[in-house]
């Protein structure tokens, strides 16, 4: 890179001098000047300076940003953990619910960034299951009450109060949330939206949180075939689910994806995994490419 100041007044080469030098060639460095030639006066460059040094300050406030965002991310990883160690049936159930839903938003043609928030959500989407006082309710085996109904209807809601902390670094993640037990006619829970007032997140998670409910087993009941499952989905179509949505799924190739995912799963369950080291499917926040896994297998009600 090639520097010319221009002398002014008579500035002579001194300590000034190699301050003007100094301060250039740290301007041209940060504005990503290589090879042309750079003019800049003497009394130009003390008002440039706090330009450059505002410029340094905004790089270390991203890097500081950065590491909070591990952080946040790390708090997301650590509650995923919680979920697997009190309830590992829901911690397999919600990393089923993320493939399918990464599935149904590539093939919409969602970004990188948008995709990844929709696995955010679906893989807390029943946070809420795990409070206190739903608990018991989420363990026993027989078959809900409707009072029971009533109390497992307030997952999503506590869910979101659960995630609200993070709103600053994954602000569609408390709302998505919230919002998956809403319905495209505006008669679901809890707060009534009705078609697109839906954050796309919760309308796509909806749907693969449906299909996976109606296609794995539950203690009293066995799951259906893939073919009923996408019955009932299309069943739905603008009533419980986006209508354009549900076209999208019931395109054969996305068909297609969804069926081959539902068959790794089961084949997840099959050999050694089978005695309780069923994973679901890989989960990689940004700062970490290793996958976590669900643990045992333990007999949880038909709650979704």
């Amino acid at each position: 890179m090639a520097l010319h100041l221009v002398e002014t007044d008579g500035a002579a080469a001194g300590t000034s001098d190699r301050s003007v030098v100094a301060s250039s060639r740290l301007l041209a460095f940060a504005t990503g000047m290589r090879d042309d030639r750079f003019e800049l006066s003497a009394q130009l460059v003390p008002r440039l300076v706090p330009l450059v040094a505002a410029g340094a300050l905004l790089v270390r406030e991203r890097k500081a940003r950065r590491t909070i965002e591990r952080v946040a991310a790390a708090a997301l990883e650590t509650v995923l953990n919680a979920i697997d160690a009190n309830d590992p049936q829901t911690g397999r159930h919600v990393r089923r619910v993320a493939s399918y839903s990464l599935i149904i938003a590539d093939a919409a043609g969602l970004d990188e960034r948008r995709q990844r928030a929709i696995e955010r959500v679906a893989l807390f989407h029943d946070i809420g299951k795990i409070h206190e006082a739903l608990f018991d309710i989420v363990h026993d085996a027989t078959k809900l009450s409707p009072a029971e109904r009533q109390e497992i209807a307030t997952h999503p809601r506590r869910g979101a109060q659960v995630l609200a902390p993070l709103d600053a670094f994954y602000p569609e993640l408390a709302i998505g949330v919230l919002s998956h037990h809403e319905r495209w006619d505006g008669t679901g829970y809890p707060r009534g939206l009705r078609g697109a007032r839906i954050p796309l997140e919760a309308r796509i998670v909806t749907i693969a949180d449906t299909f996976d409910a109606l296609t794995h087993d539950r203690r009293y009941r066995r799951g259906t075939g893939i073919r009923e499952a996408l019955n009932v989905i299309e069943s739905g179509r603008g009533t419980q689910f986006d209508p354009n949505l549900v076209d999208l799924v019931l395109l054969p190739p996305v068909t297609d994806r969804l069926a081959q995912a539902h068959v790794g799963h089961g084949k997840r369950r099959g050999g050694r995994r089978a005695r309780g080291r069923d994973t679901g499917p890989d989960v990689s926040f940004r700062w970490r490419s290793e996958s976590l896994g669900s643990r045992s297998i333990a007999a949880t009600r038909d709650v979704d």
